[in-house]
């Protein structure tokens, strides 16, 4: 994917300043208090790969702001028809003012007599990488040629900058790149509805009225010791007429030390993450790349479907129990082969969604509460994740003693981000375990049938970096299971972006299936050192498996 690595005139070569500075004029230009938009909130961290988003704004022209994360904020540009669809189409792209990333959440609408006024929805986000260079390098050039993975957004664009006028606003064109053999660049289902909220633009500026302060308003700063002023601040759930509905997930951001006394603390379960849907008795479980969980785990859906409710969206994750108690990923994972079957419980930690109410745009305080006294009592498969009120040393200290995978903290007065990775969650391991996708394996050696290890990696952008092999682990059912799904995956080439060591003999695999490893530690040259396979991870896009933070 070329990309220009220098300015076209040195004259030109921009300076930079800092995240913070780059926020003047955003600053300069609104009030927060009044406009009830995001200020620029420490919550909101870097991501580990570059994000984009594109919010449809009906302001005094209905237009869609187009934003790049670079540098601890988020470049805009608006982008009056939208990004062009067919290969070669060009649109106007005009520069504004630097946003800051927890703009990235934000929907709802800006009252009137407010800077852009009017109302703001949430249209797409997701990651987006430029090959050969750094984004700030490339946007200094002048040429950015991004390629976007969004929830709507799937392809290439470049962006050129063009004329530059002393006093006007920088205008770019976005040009929509050739990707021979690819459709559409734009998924049509929900096209026209939020990706955070499933709303229309209607819907949104009718919510609380046209003048009404939305999402955002959590985002100014808070004291994170007082979330009870935090959340009865807040204005009460909204109800809804829309039928309860799958939620992607909210992520948490993997982290290698915890700290603070600004979040709530839970156990990091080591199952597979299940959003319950509950509609009139009917209950669907959905995994968190929205695989149908139901059929895997009735025993689950039986228990929500005794819930005192018409409708509920619940946020958990499925876990089956050794003998002693503790969650066994090898042993949910060995669900339906031989043997006997496991207890199988869900811890639920969130509450999205109860009986026309949406508690989405509410802080975790509020629906910790709803939650607590909806799940008064529960039925046998079904336990309410708890809150743990100590030091994350503390309770780490505690977990380790257990066995178990971990904590998650989660920072005090909190919205829930549905697919984002934010950093207002966070998880910290204590057993050294990380996601990899399977892209070949070795022949078998000596006794062993089937195949002799894996070569697993992870994304990094759009590259696959080769992380090492996989050989213990397997016993001799999992080996012939494992075979036997790689042979619908046979590829001529290798899916790494870098060249393997002793690859002689290896069978290589279309980038598709993803292991769930424990490993000692990373190797100085990037490699696992020890590693042992636990199982496949279905519940999870292989693009989305990066390298996580060690556990220190």
């Amino acid at each position: 994917m070329p990309v220009a690595t220098r300015p076209r005139s040195k004259k030109k070569r921009r300076s930079l300043p800092s995240g913070s500075a780059r926020l003047k004029a955003y600053h300069a230009k609104r009030d927060l208090r009044a406009s009830g938009e995001p200020g620029g909130s420490a919550a909101a961290v870097p991501a580990s790969q570059p994000r984009f988003v594109i919010q449809k704004h009906d302001a005094t022209r209905l237009h869609y702001d187009f934003r790049l994360e670079m540098d601890g904020v988020y470049r805009s540009w608006a982008v009056p028809k939208g990004l062009p669809k067919k290969p070669g189409d060009k649109a106007l792209a005009v520069e504004v003012e630097d946003h800051p990333l927890d703009y990235g959440n934000f929907e709802g609408t800006i009252p009137a007599g407010n800077y852009g006024a009017g109302t703001v929805m949430l249209w797409d986000h997701g990651f987006y990488s430029v090959e050969a260079t750094t984004p700030e390098k490339a946007y200094r050039a002048g040429k950015l040629h991004v390629a976007l993975e969004g929830e709507k957004c799937h392809g290439e664009w470049t962006l050129v900058r063009m004329k530059e006028t002393a006093g006007r606003k920088t205008n770019w064109l976005v040009i929509k790149n050739d990707e021979r053999g690819r459709g559409s660049p734009f998924r049509t289902e929900g096209l026209d509805l939020s990706v955070k909220t499933g709303r229309s633009m209607a819907e949104i500026a009718g919510a609380n009225g046209n003048n009404a302060k939305t999402s955002a308003t959590p985002n100014r700063k808070r004291n994170p010791k007082k979330p009870a002023r935090n959340a009865a601040s807040k204005p009460p759930p909204r109800a809804t007429r829309a039928k309860p509905h799958y939620v992607e997930p909210m992520k948490a951001l993997g982290v290698p030390e915890i700290t603070g006394t600004e979040w709530w603390l839970e156990i990091k379960y080591d199952g597979f993450r299940a959003i319950g849907v509950i509609d009139e008795g009917k209950v669907e479980l959905w995994s968190r790349n929205e695989k149908p969980l139901t059929e895997k785990f009735p025993e689950v859906a039986d228990a929500l479907s005794q819930l005192p409710c018409k409708s509920a969206v619940l946020d958990g994750e499925i876990v089956a129990l050794e003998e002693d108690g503790r969650p066994s990923f090898q042993r949910l994972q060995g669900i339906g082969s031989a043997g006997s079957r496991p207890q199988i419980l869900y811890y639920v930690f969130d509450l999205l969604h109860l009986d026309g109410r949406s508690f989405v745009d509410q802080p975790i305080e509020i629906r910790r509460e709803a939650l607590e006294g909806f799940l008064k009592r529960t039925p046998d498969s079904v336990r309410i994740s708890p809150v743990f009120d100590r030091p994350p040393g503390v309770l780490l200290e505690e977990v380790k003693r257990r066995g178990l995978e971990g904590i998650v903290g989660k920072r005090r007065g909190s919205l829930y981000e549905a697919g984002q990775r934010s950093g207002s969650w966070v998880k910290r391991r204590v057993i050294q375990g990380q996601e990899l996708v399977i892209g070949g394996y070795t022949p078998p050696g000596g006794s062993r049938h089937h195949f002799g290890a894996l070569l697993v990696g992870y994304f990094d952008g759009k590259k696959l970096r080769y992380a090492g092999k996989v050989g213990a682990g397997f016993d001799a059912d999992s080996l012939a299971s494992l075979h036997e799904r790689f042979r619908r995956l046979e590829s001529t080439d290798s899916p790494f972006s870098e060249r393997v060591p002793e690859s002689r003999g290896v069978t290589w695999l279309k980038p598709k299936l993803i292991a769930q490893v424990k490993y000692s530690e990373w190797t100085r040259d990037g490699l696992l050192r020890q590693p042992v396979f636990l199982g496949l991870r279905d519940d999870k896009d292989p693009r989305e498996v990066v390298r996580e933070a060690a556990a220190r």
